[in-house]
């Protein structure tokens, strides 16, 4: 095992076993938790597991494909995949397709795939900005400045996404803040940025009241915020069966297979998959031990940025780790009932395809950041006794 990540998973190998548990509960999780689809689809569970595996495999391998290519070149090609994700951003909107009343995914023609061009915006808006930030590093930033090379991208990434997931594109707006925040831009500069930001989503919602089709989801989303801790059983089915679900649980675990809340909780291996987690392996290991995986991968992300020698390392690397885990906290926190209901899923964790195979890029770059870090301290030595043993012998002879 030793040599395995010696030889090959270069990096930072508490992110590599890190990623490695979560994808072992998630393969855990979801098997135990599917069941009820497994039922309906002539009671196949095992089609599920090999599917998800698959998934999760083929996730590794993209994973791992990125954190052997040199983080710089992601900055070279953040620029042009920006303008490419802006614009499958709009053919979503335009020709998406539409899943439980969301229009949110895009189909790949001839190889029958859908994808939420959401997941490869979070990666690709984190890469832009740190370059952006990174190259501005040693200079003051001018309000247009700010406006013109940052907020213009970041507004027209989450004002393309908006429409059809308010929770992605809010989510999303605030880690761009906070990664700007890091990268020095003026609070005074990102204070009026927010305030206009606010102006402009109350001015929206007003003109989406009289104008329902201009944001379709409104009363979706004004019925969550307003049923989230009320006694609507209806409204809040999903969130009180999370409630049973870990009460069940308690503070031990009771084991793999043990969970009945898949039985009546909508959605156990995606949305609600951290509740469920804790039903079958309590508390103590399911949920905090979860939270801590989360933070131990934030923690390690702010360790090798602060030994990146160049500022788009050290950005990229806290930006993609900050989107990642602010993600799963408001996964968490849903299934907890702290906040109201927001599709979500928990990264690397939840079930399904392209979202976890996002992420696996999001790590394999961070992982890359890491190399440079890690890894080339020991090749320089190792060229330098290569060449001190050749001088010697060149010496002698």
């Amino acid at each position: 095992m030793n040599n395995l990540f010696n030889d090959h998973l270069k990096g930072d190998r508490t992110i590599w076993m890190v990623a490695l548990l979560l994808g072992v509960t998630s393969l855990l999780a979801v098997y135990s938790a599917s069941s009820w689809m497994g039922w309906r689809h002539d009671g196949g569970t095992f089609r599920i597991l090999v599917k998800h595996a698959l998934m999760l495999a083929a996730g590794g391998g993209i994973m791992y494909a990125a954190s052997k290519l040199k983080y710089t070149v992601y900055s070279r090609l953040s620029q042009v995949l920006l303008g490419a994700t802006i614009a499958l951003l709009l053919l979503t909107l335009l020709v998406g397709a539409n899943v439980n009343g969301a229009t949110r995914w895009l189909a790949i023609p001839g190889v029958g795939i859908t994808f939420q061009t959401s997941d490869l915006a979070r990666v690709v808006i984190m890469v832009y900005l740190a370059r952006v930030l990174g190259r501005h590093r040693e200079e003051q930033w001018t309000f247009r400045e700010v406006m013109l090379q940052l907020i213009l991208p970041v507004g027209a990434v989450c004002g393309f996404i908006l429409p059809a997931n308010f929770s992605t594109a809010a989510l999303l707006f605030g880690t761009c803040m906070i990664l700007m925040f890091i990268g020095q831009v003026p609070v005074r500069h990102m204070l009026s940025v927010i305030g206009m930001a606010v102006g402009v989503f109350a001015l929206l919602l007003v003109v989406s009241t009289a104008n329902p089709e201009l944001l379709p989801r409104l009363q979706t989303w004004q019925s969550r915020l307003v049923n989230h801790g009320g006694d609507d059983r209806d409204s809040n089915y999903q969130v009180n069966n999370a409630k049973i679900a870990i009460v069940h649980g308690g503070f031990l675990p009771n084991g793999p297979g043990t969970g009945t809340s898949r039985n009546f909780m909508p959605h156990p291996e995606s949305d609600m998959i951290y509740a469920f987690i804790i039903e079958e392996y309590g508390s103590i290991i399911g949920g905090l031990g979860l939270l801590l995986l989360y933070l131990i991968l934030l923690s390690r992300a702010m360790r090798i940025a602060n030994r990146c020698e160049k500022p788009f390392g050290a950005l990229v690397a806290v930006g993609l780790a900050l989107s990642l885990v602010l993600q799963a906290l408001v996964n968490m926190a849903v299934g907890v009932n702290l906040v109201p209901v927001t599709g979500q899923p928990l990264p690397l964790v939840s079930m399904g395809g392209t979202s976890m195979w996002f992420t696996c890029l999001s790590l394999g770059i961070i992982l890359s950041v890491s190399r440079s870090v890690y890894d080339r301290p020991a090749e320089a030595d190792g060229k330098l006794r290569t060449t001190g043993t050749r001088d010697h012998a060149a010496a002698a002879a």
